[in-house]
């Protein structure tokens, strides 16, 4: 029997090995019980381009009405953020999204939302967990057929109800008719059609059905985006460059030069953008992975923040509770207020290229906008590829016996909030933290430009690897 656990964002598993029919059952009669346990009664589900989307989002809907919940399920493949606005949209109890989001595309998953339409809280995850059968207790599970003639499944067009509300959120139309010329890779994912509906004159990248990712894991960071950004280097009249992920709840961003913009400016821009143009008030919430400028410029407005653990789940329920303005993680997964409590990495998208619409201004000049307030900074992440012994060694280490130096780069202090961040000299910092859903070794870094932070990323990746 496979031990089921979730992760930062949702359990996941390589298809065919753990992520099978029989395992998908057991954690939808788990989804099934906790609903009726507290008194819910439907459900919406979608799903990705991965391999088998349908078929495992079928499966989940046939053990949920073998319980009698209701299902809204959609035929076609959506975004998580089209399932989570779904569930607020409907007032639904639930989300189930069939996908692994950024993982490689041997991976499906499953991840659960909350009627916010953001992710489960963790307390609520974990009950969930702890409802897991060894074994789906269903006899046998109703047909599609079936669960519609009893009226517990319903057809829904997510992707329609996301981009209604998108035109009703957005001034598409200064969008449109503004400077921008947009370079789009949807990644083989699914965000493709909603993007290429609503800007059908952009440029397009792996905007067709692949669920093999030609072997890519869909996550939009730049070692994964060359194509796009040579595109742009190379065509002088494209002005923006847009990525998401498998899911499309991540983003990545270029410049019109070409270069890669990382989440953390993109969260400062979304801030600036919110606080001195949309006259925005809120709490700010990052996680503990996030550049420091973020605290930096909610001082500067004299907002109140908040840092947590890394996974965007922990920044929902603060949304749910509390008036959030900007809320993100290192990884690109962005919320602003006025939206579901959820990364969406289109509707960030769509938040910058109004930006630059209402400004006027290009990307670079924004970013230099943030800097004559916080001051120029680089940021990096390395994902170090160890034997799970490698690994643990690290951890240990950074828990009992803290290094005290990496190469000629001494610890002034140190942060434990979600793995250890090391500060240096003149507020540099590298920060190591296992993955939660790979067998991988993050290291981030932060310093004045990108050489200073290879330095601070190579002298860590030697002394913990010595």
């Amino acid at each position: 029997m496979t031990n089921i656990k979730f992760g930062t964002d949702g359990w996941r598993a390589i298809i065919a090995k753990d992520y099978t029919v029989d395992n998908v059952k057991r954690v939808a009669e788990a989804t099934a019980k906790w609903l009726k346990k507290n008194n819910g009664k439907q459900v919406v589900i979608g799903y990705d381009c991965r391999f088998g989307g349908q078929m495992f989002t079928e499966v989940t809907a046939q053990v949920l009405g073998g319980f009698g919940i209701k299902v809204l399920m959609d035929q076609h493949f959506a975004s998580t953020p089209m399932v989570s606005l779904g569930v607020a949209k409907t007032k639904s109890d639930l989300g189930v999204v069939i996908t692994a989001s950024h993982n490689p595309p041997s991976y499906n998953g499953y991840k659960l939302k909350s009627k916010f339409g953001g992710p489960m809280i963790p307390v609520h995850i974990a009950e969930v967990e702890d409802l897991i059968p060894d074994a789906c207790t269903l006899d046998e599970v109703p047909s599609m057929e079936e669960l519609t003639e009893k009226g517990l499944l319903e057809n829904i067009d997510l992707e329609k109800m996301y981009l209604d509300h998108v035109e009703a959120n957005f001034d598409l139309d200064a969008i449109r008719n503004s400077k921008i010329q947009l370079a789009y890779d949807a990644m083989y994912g699914a965000g493709q059609n909603a993007v290429m509906k609503l800007f059908p004159k952009a440029h397009f990248l792996h905007c067709e059905f692949n669920p093999s990712f030609l072997g890519q894991a869909p996550e939009p960071i730049h070692r994964n985006l060359g194509e796009l950004s040579e595109l742009i280097k190379k065509d002088p009249a494209i002005t923006l460059g847009l990525a998401n992920d498998g899911d499309a709840d991540r983003i990545g961003l270029y410049d019109d030069e070409g270069q890669f913009v990382d989440s953390h400016h993109i969260l400062l821009l979304l801030l600036l953008y919110m606080r001195e143009h949309k006259k925005q008030d809120g709490k700010v919430v990052v996680t503990f992975s996030v550049t420091d400028k973020m605290v930096k410029l909610a001082e500067h407005y004299g907002l109140d923040y908040e840092v947590t653990k890394i996974g965007f789940k922990y920044i929902a329920e603060i949304m749910t509770e509390e008036d959030v303005i900007v809320g993100g993680e290192e990884s690109g997964g962005l919320a602003v207020k006025g939206h579901i409590p959820e990364r969406d990495g289109i509707w960030i998208g769509l938040m910058i290229m109004e930006f630059m619409a209402k400004t006027g201004k290009s990307i670079r000049e924004l970013i230099q906008d943030v800097y004559d307030i916080v001051g120029p900074f680089h940021s990096d992440r390395d994902d170090l590829h160890i034997t799970n012994e490698q690994k643990l060694k690290v951890v240990d280490t950074c828990k009992n016996d803290p290094y005290q130096a990496f190469g000629n780069y001494t610890v002034q202090k140190i942060e434990r909030v979600d793995g250890t961040k090391f500060w240096l000299a003149d507020d540099q910092w590298v920060m190591i933290r296992p993955s939660g859903t790979e067998p991988v070794l993050r290291v981030y870094a932060q310093a004045a430009d990108a050489k200073q932070v290879r330095a601070i990323l190579d002298a860590t990746r030697d002394t913990i690897l010595a």
